[in-house]
C-alpha cells in the first residue's frame, strides 16, 4: 500500500543469468522510484558481494561455503512492522505454524487488497494489517498465547506512537535497545529484524542455536565462543550468518 494505493510486485528469475525481471501492478508513477528501491533492498541487489566474499574468506569454514554459495546475500524486508510480528509469531514454534497464525491474523484484521484495472492472483488478497488494526486487536480464537499476543499489541502501539520505526538510517544497537524493552522481544529478535528491516549487515544472532552447532558439529559451541569468533568477521556478520544457515542440509538454501 502507498499513499492508500495498494499495488503488487512481482519478481522472478530473467531469462538472463544473474538478473531479477520485476513487474508492477496498480504502481502509480510517483511510487514508482520508491518501489523498485525497495525490491531491491529485499533482495539486497546492492550488497558489495566481493568486498563480503573477500572479508568473509578469511575464515577457512567460511571459504569453503562461500565456494559452495558465491555472492551470498541478506534477504531485506518490504514491511518491517510485519516482519517484526512474524518474528514474534515464530517464537518456539514451527515456520509452517506461525505462517498458518500469519494467515489467520492478516484475514481477519487486515485490509482487503483492492487494485484498479489488475486483476490479483487468487492467493493474493490481504494486505498485513497496520499497527493502528493490532494495536487494539484481541486475537481470540487465532491459536495465539495471551502473552504473545499482549507483545504484539505492545509493539503495534509503540510503532503507531513513533516510539519504534524501521528507518534504515538509525543506530542499530539503539534500535535493538530499543526493541527489547517491549516485553517478549529478546536479542534473537531484535538482532532479526535489525538484519532484516534496518539492512543492518552487522547485526548477528549469537544465541541462534543453529549457528552454534554449524561450525562445531557434532557438538555445539557456547554464545560466548561464537561472538569471539565472529569478532573477525566485522562488519559483514550478518552475511556470515547467511552463509551459515544456508550451509545447513535443513536451510532450503
Amino acid at each position: 500500500s502507498f499513499d492508500g494505493r495498494h499495488g503488487i510486485v512481482e519478481v522472478q528469475p530473467d531469462a538472463r543469468a544473474g538478473y531479477l525481471s520485476l513487474t508492477l501492478s496498480g504502481i502509480s508513477t510517483g511510487a514508482l522510484f520508491d518501489t523498485v528501491q525497495r525490491a531491491r533492498e529485499v533482495f539486497d541487489l546492492d550488497a558489495p558481494a566481493a568486498e563480503i566474499g573477500a572479508a568473509l574468506g578469511k575464515d577457512s569454514a567460511l571459504r569453503k561455503m562461500l565456494k559452495k554459495q558465491p555472492g551470498v546475500r541478506v534477504p531485506g524486508a518490504w514491511n518491517g512492522f510485519e516482519l517484526t510480528v512474524r518474528a514474534i509469531l515464530g517464537q518456539q514454534i514451527s515456520v509452517k505454524g506461525a505462517t498458518t497464525i500469519a494467515g489467520r491474523i492478516a484475514a481477519r484484521y487486515g485490509e482487503r487488497l483492492e487494485i484498479e484495472h489488475a486483476d490479483a492472483p487468487e492467493v493474493l488478497h490481504r494486505l498485513f494489517p497496520t499497527p493502528d488494526r493490532l494495536a487494539r486487536a484481541r486475537f481470540n480464537d487465532i491459536g495465539l498465547i495471551s502473552s504473545r499476543a499482549q507483545t504484539i499489541r505492545t509493539l503495534a502501539r509503540a510503532v503507531k506512537d513513533g516510539d519504534v520505526d524501521f528507518e534504515a538510517i538509525q543506530d542499530p544497537d539503539a534500535f535493538c535497545e530499543n526493541l527489547q524493552s517491549i516485553r517478549g522481544i529478546g536479542d534473537w529478535t531484535a538482532q532479526y529484524v535489525a538484519m532484516r528491516a534496518l539492512k543492518n549487515p552487522d547485526a548477528f544472532l549469537g544465541s541462534d542455536l543453529a549457528l552454534l552447532k554449524v561450525l562445531a558439529f557434532p557438538a555445539r559451541m557456547t554464545p560466548k565462543e561464537l561472538e569471539a569468533r565472529a569478532e573477525k568477521w566485522r562488519p559483514w556478520r550478518a552475511y556470515a550468518a547467511m552463509a551459515l544457515w544456508s550451509s545447513l542440509s535443513s536451510s532450503g538454501g
